[in-house]
């Protein structure tokens, strides 16, 4: 990424298939899956803030809540750009394992060129290989890496960008790289599609009497240090508005049953274990209650709704037009 160090930029081709490294930087850790844990400063080769596991268990998750009814808009805005003999170039912001990409290419027509950008080489591997193939109309999809740091973006580093995109990123920005990331989006003319920020709504059912104070810990977790957490989504709209850009935001949530208990158990450990860590007064009680929950969770009788919500910036096309 310009305006990094140790950028680390290589061509992938997405034909074929790959097998991610056994063991490593990204293996469990104490039997728990690490949800994430965002630090300043660079990444290193050995250190996995976000552990591979854990974003392809929450895969179909977010593939069912991302809002595809902001697709249409999106779609309009790309048909309008000036048409390059490439086509789409679309930066992928802290990309992951590359999930975005093949939610979104299968449903874009014509050939794309997506940039996945991350400070982990180890998710970059699996981002790269994991490329869909195709577009929606079966225009060829190609993909680059670059290793380094969204909260340093700039709008010389999305020039010719057509879209931008995030998955489960704005929660983990703060304030000052939201702006750098509006300014970016802004003074490249290029629209974002920003989704699966958390809002800081949770619900469960059945019922529990420490739902509501576990749900405020994290939250408090989630807003630690310089960190908008449940407040990004309303930062970042401010934001693109001030920039000029049409904002328009949806709804995304995960809705998890029976089907998903993989996915919920693993997510109530580290939403409970969050929740402690900001308050360990609770330590006791949410044992127990983690305990119930999960026992619950088991025998398929716990229902989680996580509420987060999608965003599409329209920018002004570069030119002004």
């Amino acid at each position: 990424m310009s305006g990094t160090t140790g950028t680390d930029t290589t061509g992938t081709d997405t034909t074929g298939t790959d097998t991610a490294p056994a063991g490593g930087p990204g293996t469990r850790d104490t039997g728990t899956i690490r949800l994430g844990d965002r630090t300043r400063g660079e990444a290193t080769d050995d250190t996995t803030r976000y552990a591979p596991e854990w974003l392809q268990l929450r895969e179909g998750a977010d593939a069912s809540a991302r809002a595809a009814e902001l697709l249409d808009p999106l779609r309009i805005r790309l048909a309008n750009l000036p048409r390059r003999s490439g086509g789409f170039v679309i930066h992928d912001l802290g990309c992951g394992t590359g999930s975005m990409g093949r939610w979104l290419a299968p449903r874009l027509d014509g050939p794309q060129h997506w940039v996945l950008h991350d400070r982990d080489p180890y998710l970059l591997h699996f981002a790269a290989v994991g490329s869909p193939r195709s577009a929606a109309d079966g225009s060829r999809v190609t993909v680059e890496t670059q290793r380094g740091d969204v909260g340093r973006l700039t709008a010389d580093a999305l020039a010719g960008a057509s879209l931008v995109t995030a998955s489960a990123l704005l929660d983990v920005l703060d304030a000052d790289e939201i702006e750098a990331l509006a300014a970016a989006c802004a003074g490249a003319g290029c629209p974002a599609l920003l989704t699966l920020s958390v809002v800081g709504r949770v619900e469960l059912t059945p019922a529990h009497p420490l739902d509501a104070e576990i749900t405020e810990a994290f939250n408090d977790h989630q807003r630690r240090g310089d960190l908008l957490g449940p407040e990004a989504l309303s930062t970042a709209c401010d934001a693109f508005s001030r920039h000029g850009a049409t904002v328009r935001v949806h709804p995304s949530a995960w809705r998890l049953g029976p089907d998903e208990s993989a996915l919920t158990a693993e997510w109530l450990r580290g939403w409970v274990g969050a929740a402690v860590e900001q308050r360990p007064e609770l330590a006791a009680r949410a044992a127990d209650y983690l305990d119930e929950r999960l026992a619950a969770c088991a025998a398929g009788e716990l229902n989680v709704v996580v509420h987060h919500s999608d965003l599409l910036a329209l920018a002004r096309p570069a030119g002004g037009v």
